[in-house]
């Protein structure tokens, strides 16, 4: 199992959180010019080519450091998204991770109901900034969905694979969903009616970072 440590209980360490975060940059530049298109269809058209300029950045940060507990790993992350990528990303993903790290702590292994409460901690520093809804049309639709099945999973018992695999269905049908929804926060409300028909970008590189953790993390 790619970054787990122990014999006992699953413990997520730092090179397999590191690998996620890795992994999530490689999906980023495989579906950047999709998620760019999508971009272009309700909002300033570069989502995919900001995001994947950041993780890019973010890969070769993480290669020029070590480090000792989960809050230093995110909180590289979290400034190297905030200082490179422009736009609501940026802040939006800058946040995100910065949050997972504090909530993480000075510790270099999570359990995965601490990874569970970090992400949870994560989702609500997006709120925090952004002020999404359910239904708004923004990541906040693939996310919250997604930390809802993660938490109901690892709750009934499930292991730390299905309970991600769960997680990433629900990522994934929260994406589709923003499809028909009027968007309601950002650029794309600007655009009133003539958003609805377009999956939204946000919500499309968010299921990507959810299913990142299906090889990494499990």
């Amino acid at each position: 199992m790619t970054g787990l440590s122990g014999s006992g209980p699953a413990r997520i360490g730092l090179s397999g959180l590191q690998a996620w975060v890795r992994e999530f940059a490689r999906l980023v530049h495989e579906h950047a010019g999709e998620l760019t298109a999508l971009d272009s269809a309700i909002g300033d058209a570069d989502h995919g080519s900001n995001l994947d300029r950041g993780m890019t950045a973010v890969a070769n940060a993480l290669d020029a450091e070590e480090f000792g507990s989960v809050s230093a790993l995110f909180k590289k992350v979290g400034m190297t998204l905030v200082g490179t990528v422009g736009g609501a990303s940026g802040p939006l993903y800058g946040t995100l991770f910065l949050r997972i790290g504090s909530a993480a702590g000075e510790v270099a292994t999570l359990d995965p109901e601490a990874l569970a409460k970090a992400l949870r901690a994560g989702l609500e520093g997006v709120v925090a900034r952004g002020r999404p809804e359910a239904g708004d049309k923004t990541m906040f639709d693939a996310l919250s969905p997604a930390l809802d099945a993660l938490d109901a999973a690892l709750s009934s018992g499930a292991t730390l694979q299905d309970a991600l695999a769960r997680a990433s269905e629900a990522a994934d049908a929260g994406r589709d969903a923003t499809t028909p929804m009027l968007a309601r926060k950002g650029r794309a409300s600007y655009l009133g009616e003539r958003s609805v028909g377009h999956q939204d970008p946000g919500a499309t590189s968010t299921a990507l970072l959810i299913k990142a953790t299906l090889t990494t993390l499990t």
